[in-house]
């Protein structure tokens, strides 16, 4: 018989061949789980969003109602693009002790233990319902999580608490910062390049826009608050895509910039978007449209994830303490679905398998040494939930 290291990493290999890159349809990938859980005794919920291409899972062992455990991970992945791999990312390889291919680490490895354990889970007599949650589109806003979280509201299902095994080196996270994505379009009129004052090259107002951008984030730094534990301790932003254009000769009339910002208290949030609203109304579109009267700006919202805000008490993390042996509990700056679990009301922690530094990169991988980590600490847990 395979050990169960070995039953996940074969696992761990299955999920890495569904291409889940957050622009493509989940759907395979949740059938798959589904009938994983399904097989192992789990009362099983997909999911669709409206457009029937994108699908959340939802699956509970163990007695019905409030109070339950919920094992949260995403089961999207970034692009592939532009990258070097050394392989084939979506053909899972194993060398040196790695486990090579796109979401080994991020976060592939997590839910690949958590369904190796998962007939384990449906043999044990649970003293409270055991909840597994694999969402869509993590990476792109976390919009499965936040419709999941509408679902579990609308259900009136209360769980207690929420594992997300987002890759931390099986340390303990309490806290972490929010994630804000947007995309700002910008709107101009088209024109010969020879006459550039006769046109409104968008472009060239979206460099401006970017170049606001870098002028808060630098201002961003003086606003640390005293004793923060991220690193950095400010609030940081990143400026991800600027596109627009089609010729060199032409004057473009559209062009976009995609960014964002991940505060580390609420109050930077809304001071950055005050400041970028007010330098849009009062000095790029009074520009623009002495020009063009239609010229327009507008920021759509990608995403606005929610900070994981450490708390007293917190079961979730004394839980994780006790499973993992750690004597403290840490902050990071990247963000998760935590804070949307957060909100509804349950104590939550971030931990699991693999190193964030891995993490969206060529050659992303996770060792057999956190996967048989990770393992460990969900046994435990399974433990400690049984009769």
């Amino acid at each position: 018989m395979p050990t169960r290291l070995e039953q996940t990493t074969a696992i761990l290999g299955e999920l890495v061949a569904f291409p889940t890159i957050s622009t493509d349809s989940n759907i395979a990938i949740i059938a798959y789980l589904a009938q994983r859980l399904e097989d192992a005794g789990a009362r099983v919920e997909v999911l669709l969003d409206p457009g029937g291409q994108k699908a959340n899972l939802f699956a509970t062992m163990g007695p019905e109602g409030d109070g339950g455990v919920v094992l949260s991970g995403h089961s999207d992945v970034v692009p592939v693009s532009d990258q070097v791999w050394s392989s084939d990312p979506f053909e899972m390889r194993a060398a040196e002790g790695r486990l090579y291919g796109r979401g080994t680490c991020d976060m592939k490895g997590f839910v690949a233990a958590c369904i190796a354990l998962a007939p384990e889970f449906g043999a044990r007599r649970l003293t409270r319902p055991l909840h597994f949650a694999f969402t869509h589109d993590e990476e792109t806003g976390c919009l499965g999580a936040q419709s999941l979280a509408t679902h579990l509201t609308t259900s009136g299902l209360r769980p207690s608490l929420a594992l997300i095994g987002e890759p931390t080196m099986m340390r303990v996270i309490e806290g972490h910062k929010g994630c804000y994505e947007y995309s700002t379009h910008f709107h101009g009129l088209a024109g010969h390049g020879s006459g550039p004052d006769q046109g409104v090259n968008a472009v060239e107002y979206a460099v401006r826009f970017v170049a606001r951008l870098l002028e808060l984030k630098d201002r961003l730094r003086a606003r640390a608050p005293e004793g923060s534990r991220f690193e950095p301790p400010w609030t940081t932003i990143n400026t991800g895509a600027l596109e627009g254009g089609v010729a060199h000769n032409v004057i473009p009339s559209s062009a976009r910039v995609d960014w964002e910002m991940r505060p580390v208290q609420l109050s930077d949030a809304d001071f950055v978007k005050e400041d970028l609203r007010r330098y849009c109304e009062d000095v790029l579109l009074p520009a623009m449209r002495a020009v063009y009267p239609e010229a327009e700006i507008d920021t759509q919202v990608i995403g606005e994830v929610a900070s994981l805000v450490p708390a007293e008490p917190n079961e979730a993390r004394q839980i994780l303490m006790e499973l993992t042996g750690a004597n403290g509990a840490d902050v990071v700056a990247f963000g998760t679905e935590a804070g949307i679990f957060q909100n509804l009301g349950m104590s939550a922690v971030v931990c699991g398998p693999g190193s964030i530094e891995q993490a969206h990169k060529a050659d992303e991988y996770i060792s057999l040494a956190q996967l048989s980590e990770c393992l460990g600490m969900l046994e435990r847990l399974g433990e400690q939930m049984t009769a």
